[in-house]
């Protein structure tokens, strides 16, 4: 798929974050839960996954498993992961030694296929935006050859400014276009959440797409209450 046919694609958009274990799954899952209330076939995909538990025989990665259940498309595992690995830790460090090769190809194609199942694709993306996959590519790399418009998951905790801008300056050095930013709570108790949450706002020119609590029972659709759409660019 070249950047002309991903740019016809308005409904598609890659999730990253400004950290690891910040909310992408949980804003990725109410993406598509609210893009398939509009009546849109919805798929998820995470490219790569580095975590996973044999459950019947099968290996199942939670944010993987979270994607699939949100999606109103059903889809090949092969397709929504394909580089789910067992070892909960960096991917460049559990593929080597779980002796998987990650191919950028690989993953465009698998993206590709699941464009011609669904009108809407998510495509997480995993850790930060800038985390390494093998010793020539990274998640920003990654993103910039699928040419979708990124939609930023702020953990909000202390350090989200600095982490928010440094990423937002990462996604337009790699030529991308920020479509909005989500302001997930991390940090039920931070000091200073929504003067933090101004701050940002301020100095991002995408739109805060929402803002979502911090959950007693974190679903898809309980996320997807707190998240504006209709602003996106």
């Amino acid at each position: 798929m070249n950047v002309q046919q991903a740019q016809q694609r308005r409904h598609d958009f890659f999730v990253t974050g400004t950290d690891t274990e910040i909310g992408k799954t949980l804003v990725s899952a109410a993406l598509l839960f609210a893009l398939a209330k509009t009546g849109l076939r919805t798929a998820g995909m995470k490219p790569v996954a580095a975590g996973a538990t044999l459950i019947d025989g099968a290996w199942h990665n939670e944010d993987v498993d979270a994607l699939m259940a949100a999606a109103s498309v059903p889809c090949a595992t092969e397709l929504v992961a394909p580089y789910l690995m067992r070892t909960p830790a960096a991917p460049h460090i559990v593929a080597q030694q779980e002796q998987v090769s990650i191919s950028a190809a690989h993953i465009l194609d698998c993206y590709s296929q699941l464009t011609r199942q669904a009108d809407a694709v998510i495509v997480e993306g995993v850790g930060g935006f800038c985390v390494p996959l093998n010793a020539e590519i990274t998640t920003a790399d990654i993103a910039e050859q699928l040419a979708l418009p990124v939609i930023l998951v702020v953990g909000m905790r202390l350090g989200c400014i600095n982490h928010a801008l440094l990423t937002a300056q990462a996604i337009k050095a790699q030529g991308l276009t920020l479509a909005g930013w989500v302001a997930n709570t991390v940090d039920a108790d931070m000091l200073y959440l929504n003067e933090n949450l101004v701050a940002i706002r301020d100095r991002l020119s995408a739109p805060l797409l929402g803002c979502i609590p911090r959950l007693q029972k974190p679903s898809a659709h309980a996320a997807a209450e707190f998240l504006n759409l209709t602003i996106l660019k």
